[in-house]
């Protein structure tokens, strides 16, 4: 059994750096909220605007252009009417994960294959095996349904890379755990003739993965993995290997943000907390302080939905000052420099144990951390809106930005006393806004 590929982690340094003769500005800051079916961007300082847009789903990320789920299907042993199969799932995207209740994995057979027995999964449904006696299958399915075991499943039921209840990290977040792996025993009903291997080795089709957004492509023969034993002295290859690339699809439908009850009569709760734009994620962007050669944010994620955590949370977020991102307090970053020299855009995630997990709506379900910037001399400025991000997204769902003559400006100088009259005079209307919002 081969493991998976080691990746270097994807954690950005934290530079400390000198703040000696620095001069303190108080901030100013808006917020972004997102729903699956809805995305709300309302900008707040000394003026408030509200700006709906839908999610976007198109089908391809600039930000992870070659990002997908690719579905590995290996033949390892072929008897007469029956092979061993491992299938092994890889979730090549640089921010998006899969978080539970995680994949569930579907195909239709091309004859009357049945699942004899399997390890690191199982199937959802036997079906109808009344055409056996004596030991019956584990799926008689024609189009069976594969789901993860839970973490401390029977040693006996596993296998490397399985038992993770469905979830997959991006690339990114922990690399260790982007992958899953089962194996099954597949064989025919029917009188099987070994010696049809077009028949023997024929891969399922109509391949899904239940997961909403993602379309799967049709499987396609490739040259056969090779695996490592005895401290690599030894490879052998499996006799037949097929690959299927899930990707995002445009068009998606997601389910809905609020669920109703099917009896009108009966009062069922919300599952969310919406604020005033039926927001059940608000992030909050904050310039925080400015110095004379760095600049402060604070950035704070609230969740307001009452029946859902966030396990394994990203925010990804577009500006041209993060080139010169000196250190993040509290959170993980790596930059997503996918464009060459161009680093104006980063990940940002949760550190294990401490606030990878995004609590429901509540005192807890909230993270925040400061980051500090270099005031880059070439670019940096507080007028037109520059210092507010150009693009927001979370858990890979993306907010329409407003246009940059609609931030709230403020003057460049740190030193001039209007500059300090603007502040004082709003803080009162900024932290009402907080407050009341």
């Amino acid at each position: 059994m081969n493991d998976l590929p080691e990746f270097t982690k994807g954690r950005g340094d934290l530079i400390t750096s000198s703040l000696s003769r620095a001069k303190r500005r108080d901030g100013f800051g808006f917020d972004v909220g997102f729903d699956h079916d809805f995305v709300s961007c309302e900008l707040r300082s000394t003026l408030v605007m509200n700006l709906w847009a839908p999610f976007i789903a198109d089908g391809y990320d600039p930000l992870d252009p070659t990002g997908n789920i690719t579905i590995k299907w290996d033949i390892m042993q072929a008897n007469a009417g029956a092979y061993i199969v491992t299938v092994s799932l890889f979730n090549y995207q640089l921010f998006r994960h899969v978080e539970p209740p995680g994949w569930r994995l579907s195909w239709t057979w091309n004859g009357d294959e049945v699942i004899w027995n399997m390890a690191g999964a199982e199937a959802t449904l036997q079906g109808n095996c009344s055409r056996f006696t004596g030991n019956l299958p584990h799926s008689c399915e024609k189009k069976p349904v594969i789901v993860d075991l839970l973490p401390g499943a029977p040693y006996n039921m596993q296998v490397a890379n399985c038992c993770k209840g469905g979830v997959l990290s991006s690339l990114i977040q922990d690399p260790s755990k982007y992958g899953a792996t089962f194996q099954m025993s597949v064989g025919a009903a029917s009188t099987y003739n070994a010696s049809n291997t077009s028949s023997l080795y024929s891969i399922p089709a109509n391949f899904t993965i239940e997961l909403p957004g993602y379309t799967c492509g049709p499987p396609r023969e490739v040259p056969p993995s090779r695996f490592t034993s005895d401290g690599g002295r030894r490879w052998t290859q499996a006799i037949g290997n097929y690959l299927t690339r899930i990707s995002l699809s445009n068009s998606s439908k997601l389910p809905p943000l609020l669920q109703l009850p099917h009896d009108v009569t009966k009062e069922v709760l919300p599952l969310v907390s919406c604020s005033q734009h039926m927001c059940p994620i608000k992030v909050h962007w904050h310039v925080k302080q400015s110095y004379r050669e760095y600049w402060r944010v604070k950035i704070t994620i609230t969740n307001f939905n009452l029946a859902k955590n966030y396990s394994q949370w990203s925010l990804v977020m577009q500006h041209p000052n993060l080139r010169s991102l000196t250190q993040v307090f509290s959170f993980n970053y790596k930059p997503l420099d996918q464009h060459g020299t161009i680093n104006d855009t980063g990940m940002f995630w949760g550190i294990q144990y401490y606030n990878e997990m995004l609590l429901q709506s509540g005192n807890n379900g909230n993270v925040q951390t400061e980051i500090l910037l270099n005031k880059d001399a070439v670019m940096f400025t507080f007028r037109e809106g520059w210092a507010f991000p150009r693009k927001i997204s979370f858990n890979g769902d993306e907010c329409v930005m407003p246009s940059p003559e609609d931030y709230p400006r403020l003057p460049n100088n740190a030193n001039t006393s209007s500059f300090f009259r603007f502040i004082l005079l709003n803080i009162p209307c900024l932290l009402i806004l907080m407050f009341m919002l």
